[in-house]
Order: C-alpha cells, then sequence, then structure tokens
C-alpha cells in the first residue's frame, strides 16, 4: 500500500473531515473536556476547514491511501521566519503506520526549504502519546503553555531546528 502526500485542495473536503471528526471524537476522549469534544459538531467542523483549504495562508497537506485521506497536516511560515505546524490529525483506523511521521516529515522540509530554522506546534499538554510521537521526531517542550478557551485544556508548545 503507497501512501501519497499532496497538497490539499477544496474537494477533499469530505475526506479532510472524515479524519478530523475521528480524530477530535476518538483519540481526544479523556484529553480534552466532553463538552469541547461534543461542541464540534459537524457543522461546526465543515465551516472550519472550509476557511482553512480556502486561507491562501499556510500549506494543508493531506496523506491519501489507495484513494482514501487518512492524514493532513498544515502549516504557515510565521512573520518572524519561524515555521508552525497548526495541525496534525491521522485518522484512528490508521495510527501506527508510519503516516504521521510522513505529513510531519513533509511539512518541516517544506518549512526548511521556505528558509525556517525553526518551527513550533501547540499540544495538549495531557496528550501523552502525541507528545511521545513529537520527541522522537526530534521537537522539545519550550517551558511555554496555554489554555485557550474553546478548548479548555492545557497545552504546551514545543519546538524543533529545521537545520
Amino acid at each position: 500500500m503507497t501512501l501519497e502526500v499532496r497538497r490539499a485542495t477544496p474537494d477533499d473536503l469530505s475526506g479532510v473531515l472524515g479524519v478530523f471528526l475521528g480524530c477530535w471524537r476518538e483519540s481526544y476522549q479523556g484529553i480534552l473536556p466532553e463538552h469541547s469534544i461534543t461542541e464540534m459538531t459537524d457543522e461546526r467542523a465543515e465551516a472550519l476547514w472550509c476557511r482553512v483549504l480556502a486561507d491562501p495562508v499556510g500549506v494543508v497537506l493531506v496523506a491519501v491511501r489507495e484513494g482514501e485521506i487518512v492524514g493532513i497536516t498544515r502549516y504557515a511560515l510565521g512573520d518572524d521566519g519561524e515555521g508552525a505546524v497548526h495541525s496534525l490529525y491521522v485518522s484512528p483506523r490508521a495510527h501506527g503506520g508510519g503516516i504521521g511521521r510522513q505529513l510531519l516529515t513533509a511539512a518541516v522540509d517544506a518549512m526548511a526549504a521556505a528558509g525556517s530554522t525553526y518551527a513550533r506546534l501547540w499540544v495538549f499538554a495531557s496528550n501523552a502519546p502525541s507528545i511521545g510521537f513529537y520527541e522522537k521526531q526530534g521537537w522539545v517542550a519550550d517551558g511555554t503553555t496555554r489554555t485557550q478557551d474553546e478548548f479548555g485544556a492545557l497545552e504546551q508548545r514545543m519546538r524543533r531546528e529545521l537545520t
């Protein structure tokens, strides 16, 4: 089974929503407050990803296996020249197959090629599997935390050198 990583198009919306909502509703159980999970309705998720896919700032990549979108990532270059990974989701049915690593590598390589020397991302502080995944990919917590009202869960920032 080959995996294709490519730039997303608006036609990918339904596949992107399937991955995103699968992660939100399955992978975030016990990580986010229940109300944050239930408030992410199909309609809210669709409005969010329609905006993201139409936004010229940043890039959304999809991982496609056998015609099905199984992962997504979104990244951008910041005003400060530092890259940022804004999202990384892999279908709960496809965890452990290297999809997240391939998506993250594609984003990191593109940011480095564009001149970024560092990249950052935010991860929920109670999401130990994701934190472990990022650490294996060379990301390090930098001690900065936040809690966004819409999610209600502590997040930690991680950074990685891109040289």
